[in-house]
């Protein structure tokens, strides 16, 4: 073959798949123009829900700290943030509670069934009030971003994990669909019981934040785990029975709902088997009641604030001390 023939047949292929970009750009355009056609009206004017681009900033501008965060801190002290980590838990304790109260009280006034819920669009009091709690509860996921900003800045750089990482930027990024499209009807269902669970994590985070006299107390941090994976099974539960119901729900969402949930479970599950079950043997029976037995991060304490580890580097300096003392130390 000449080296002509081969540089045409090359352009030609450069062409062919640029040809195959354009056309999937503007298919995708298209298809985001249609979508806004059958968007909740009702929300569109409210902040961050009139483009995917502020939302999109806000998750880009995570992952650009994700990467620079730690560079920035590499030679610097880490900070403490002890009261800062208290008043922001607490706060995010009233807010979860907030929301939480909203759903609750406005599915009640809206009659609302917790089998099948399809979407009102209307002007009712009750259906705007259940947009908007749900709407708060999309901020409140922008807001739990701040969760890695104290990792990073406490230098927990190891609590940073994939499943944490996963769990903040697709929550954020995805709810601004649930919003645009479906605020109301069955999306109350997971996002009150997610904001119930996420009041007990933050106080468990709040309460570890206020020192050694409070976290003796702490023996519960296994059971948010659990917790979580079982609201992930009746997510996935309550989906699937809508489906098999053929509730006039989006199926799409649905569909989609199931499939994230699924990847939490597979996720939470390794995290579980990694923390609690697979673990190596001691020297002795561990103490009861303490909050933290093995350093690592809880699950979705995957996605706290950097107060988990403080509590466990201290048992495991204690006893690495008292192995130096003793002439016992073993290499891992």
């Amino acid at each position: 073959m000449s080296l002509g023939r081969q540089l045409e047949e090359n352009s030609c292929a450069r062409i062919h798949i640029m040809d195959i970009v354009t056309h999937l750009i503007n298919d995708t355009i298209e298809f985001y123009k249609w979508g806004l056609t059958i968007a909740d009206k009702r929300v569109e004017k409210w902040p961050l829900m009139d483009s995917p681009l502020p939302t999109l900033a806000i998750s880009s501008s995570y992952l650009l700290f994700l990467w620079l965060g730690p560079k920035f801190m590499r030679n610097r002290e880490p900070f403490q943030l002890r009261k800062t980590l208290i008043v922001y838990n607490f706060s995010m304790v009233i807010f979860n509670f907030f929301i939480f109260k909203e759903l609750f009280l406005a599915a009640r006034a809206a009659n609302y069934s917790y089998l099948c819920q399809p979407v009102d669009y209307s002007d009712d009091p009750n259906e705007v009030r259940m947009a908007a709690a749900l709407w708060w509860y999309f901020v409140s996921k922008g807001v739990e971003y701040l969760d890695t900003v104290f990792f990073i800045l406490r230098k927990k750089f190891n609590h940073v994990s994939f499943l944490h990482v996963y769990h903040h930027c697709t929550m954020f990024t995805l709810w601004w669909i649930g919003i645009k499209w479906v605020a109301g009807g069955q999306s109350f269902f997971g996002a009150h019981m997610n904001a119930a669970i996420h009041v007990l994590m933050y106080l468990y985070y709040g309460l570890a934040a206020c020192g050694p006299k409070i976290q003796k107390y702490l023996w519960w941090k296994k059971y948010l785990t659990i917790i979580q994976m079982i609201q992930f099974h009746v997510t996935i539960g309550h989906t699937a029975l809508s489906l098999y119901t053929d509730c006039p729900f989006p199926k799409w969402m649905h569909w989609c709902l199931i499939g994230y949930a699924l990847t939490f479970i597979v996720l939470f599950g390794n995290f579980y088997y990694q923390t609690y079950r697979r673990q190596p043997r001691r020297e002795g029976p561990s103490k009861p009641g303490k909050a933290v037995s093995n350093g690592a991060p809880n699950g979705m304490l995957a996605a706290s604030n950097g107060v988990v580890g403080k509590m466990a580097e201290k048992p495991a300096a204690a006893e690495n001390g008292r192995r130096k003392r003793k002439g016992r130390a073993k290499r891992d």
